[in-house]
């Protein structure tokens, strides 16, 4: 039997959503049932709803049976929540040393502003820039900076470590090439979702150029140990403990998974790590592994922002267009990355204009 994605075109699907979403509160309690707690947390009402809708749509895994199969699913979430800042946001293709990037710039942006250099989520198998394209508009125009957000290869066509080594490389054109890009090389971060925080982290760790500044959103950050929060928020909650033995097991080789390209929580030395703005997800099994990373940081020294967005899901910062804590949470992350480029002697007497 057919399912309702296979059904009903994404176009009426995602508007369907927002209808849902654009209903009172007390309905939307109605429909999503009694408040689920976990952990000495609260499910968000809107992380609770759309959980309902994805599983009424037959979204069951970020996983699945097949690689062709997830790609196609996580796509289908552009179709869904198409939304964009009301602020046109210029958009162009770069060759990033090799590897395919996508440089935003907002409308009145001022030349030499400063630089994220964003990694798509999806375990290292899934997404693409184009997933991702809303959350990178957002920053760019509530952070006040360009945004160059890369297509690095994916497993398993290309295992480990080719997302990494094509971060790096497009970290070191970005860095190389900054002014070229109508950025600040004095002021450029890194960062990324998930997977993408993962490859952020390794960019901090092994650049030549150290970063300025990090924004990293739930990453993963060792793959040698499950934690608590691995078991806790195991299945129900968007992405599963067995979405990330799917991811895992499709990238990353057992016996390299030690390496800090692959686990940057086991690199020795975490004292020349930028400043960092790192967010979790309470209902996250990548919860406890992106907090200890945080605590480790900020024991080597590093000046980190550790956010636990306790009543949020994996995968919040794609779902801002919903508004409600969705929009909330990657607005407070905009606001950190825009304070941590911008604040000091470089960042006086930058900013555009809307």
């Amino acid at each position: 039997m057919a399912s309702l994605a296979e059904m009903v075109p994404p176009s009426v699907a995602g508007r369907m959503l927002r209808s849902v979403f654009a209903l009172p509160e007390p309905v939307k309690r109605l429909i999503a049932g009694a408040p689920v707690h976990r952990d000495g947390q609260r499910l968000a009402l809107d992380a609770q709803l759309l959980l309902l809708m994805m599983r009424l749509e037959g979204e069951r895994r970020l996983g699945g049976a097949s690689v062709g199969a997830a790609r196609a699913g996580l796509a289908r979430t552009k179709v869904l929540l198409p939304k964009v800042p009301a602020r046109p946001v210029a958009a162009r293709t770069v060759d990033a040393g090799g590897v395919p990037a996508r440089l935003y710039t907002p409308r009145g942006l001022a030349e030499g502003s400063p630089l994220l250099v964003f990694y798509h989520g999806g375990g290292w198998v899934i997404g693409d820039i184009d997933t991702h394209d809303s959350v990178c508009r957002y920053l760019a125009v509530h952070a006040e900076v360009r945004v160059l957000t890369v297509e690095y290869r994916l497993a398993p066509e290309h295992p480990y470590p080719a997302a990494a080594d094509d971060a790096l490389a497009a970290y070191e054109y970005a860095a190389g090439h900054a002014a070229e890009l109508g950025a600040d090389p004095s002021s450029i971060a890194v960062g990324g979702d998930s997977a993408g925080g993962n490859l952020a982290a390794v960019v901090a760790l092994l650049a030549g150029r150290t970063p300025d500044f990090a924004l990293l959103f739930y990453p993963a950050t060792d793959f040698s140990v499950r934690r608590r929060s691995r078991e806790l928020f195991a299945e129900g909650f968007y992405l599963t403990d067995a979405d990330m033995v799917w991811f895992a097991d499709h990238y990353c080789p057992q016996e390299r998974r030690a390496e800090v390209k692959a686990s940057p929580m086991l690199a020795a030395d975490l004292a020349g790590f930028p400043a960092t703005y790192l967010v979790t997800a309470g209902f996250d099994p990548l919860r406890d592994e992106g907090e200890e990373f945080a605590g480790r940081l900020e024991k080597a020294g590093v000046r980190v922002a550790l956010r636990r967005q306790e009543d949020l899901i994996h995968g919040f910062a794609n779902t801002w267009s919903l508004g409600g804590r969705f929009q909330e949470a990657l607005s407070e992350a905009a606001g950190a990355l825009r304070t941590g480029l911008y604040a000091g002697p470089r960042g006086a007497g930058r900013g555009g204009t809307d």
